[in-house]
């Protein structure tokens, strides 16, 4: 799926993955941010892979958001064949619930940089977040919305406090 005025590429190994990885889409779209979202395999298809991450730039892509599970090497050769910032969400798709996952997208070499977010769908949403702080440094815009987002995160505690403290009483 493309969009023609997207910004963030959205990767996973598998369509298996995309439950989790549509919460980044989700993300996403509620900054107005475009975004396209696609399977390929850094096992299965490198050439396909290659092909998606060379292309990228010309489709106006400045983000990559990669969600691979067990193995979790998708990141690292998107990282490895791209100068776009790469930011990867270790999936829970093996026995060990993505802590295999997690270790494969943060310990990548000097100079092959992959910022890793948490398993899962937070991992997911923190992705998308993470891209829009990068595409807002030369977006006043969505430097805007992220202070609207984060005066609202903060609203919500204190309503929390307010409510939990009210029980309390009671």
């Amino acid at each position: 799926m493309a969009q023609s005025n997207a910004l963030v590429s959205i990767l996973m190994g598998s369509d298996s993955d995309l439950e989790v990885m549509s919460e980044a889409g989700k993300t996403l779209e509620k900054f107005g941010v475009g975004y396209e979202i696609d399977v390929t395999s850094a096992h299965r298809s490198p050439e396909r892979t290659r092909r998606i991450v060379s292309e990228a730039p010309s489709r106006g892509i400045r983000v990559f958001i990669i969600g691979a599970g067990a193995a979790a090497h998708l990141a690292g050769v998107v990282a490895a064949e791209s100068t776009l910032p790469v930011i990867g969400v270790p999936l829970d798709a093996s026995a060990l619930r993505g802590v295999d996952a997690l270790y494969a997208t943060v310990q990548m070499p000097a100079g092959i940089p992959v910022a890793t977010m948490a398993i899962g769908k937070a991992g997911a949403t923190n992705a998308a977040i993470f891209a829009i702080e990068i595409l807002a440094l030369s977006d006043e815009n969505l430097r805007g919305k992220l202070q609207e987002h984060k005066r609202k995160l903060a609203e919500g505690v204190e309503q929390k406090s307010a409510a939990l403290r009210e029980k309390l009483k009671n």
